[in-house]
């Protein structure tokens, strides 16, 4: 009787565990929202980053992409999230299959053919700070956390000290 209640036990705590794990895997995480969204999500971004004196990262990606699920995960880790709350709005911009929002790319200089993710970073205004022009992070599954980490000091808003 004790093998049973021991088999149950095991098989109930890896089923638990596997449930505990699934919001993890990529391909499964909708992290851009519909192509058509992100002219809104930009204006709303950029409304965002005024009040609360933040850049904008512009995330430009599709959920279809391995790396940028990567990178979503690097964005959230406990690690870089209090960084990336208290200084970023963070706008993903589903790009589709490299045939939407093409325009917002251009205007932000963030060649697509490059390869994705691709990020851009806006002051609080709207102006353009960095744009990624040579696919630095279309590798993320091969990069560190640090690499993010450092992105994000690199980039986030000097505060006045008066």
């Amino acid at each position: 009787m004790r093998p049973v209640l021991l088999f149950r036990a095991l098989f109930l705590a890896v089923f638990a565990l596997t449930l505990s794990v699934a919001p993890l895997r990529g391909a499964d995480r909708v992290i851009y929202p519909a192509p058509e969204q992100a002219k809104a999500d930009l204006a709303a971004g950029l409304r965002a980053a005024a009040a609360g004196h933040k850049h904008v990262i512009l995330d430009f990606g599709g959920n279809w992409c391995g790396d940028c699920q990567v990178l979503d995960i690097y964005f959230h880790d406990p690690a870089n999230k209090p960084l990336l709350d208290a200084n970023y709005v963070l706008i993903h911009v589903n790009i589709g299959h490299m045939d939407e929002n093409v325009d917002i790319a251009e205007r932000y200089e963030v060649p697509l053919k490059r390869g994705v993710p691709a990020l851009a970073v806006l002051d609080e205004h709207g102006k353009l700070l960095y744009s990624q022009r040579t696919g630095e992070f279309e590798a993320m599954r091969r990069m560190e956390i640090g690499s993010v980490t450092s992105f994000l000091l690199q980039w986030k808003p000097v505060s006045s000290g008066k």
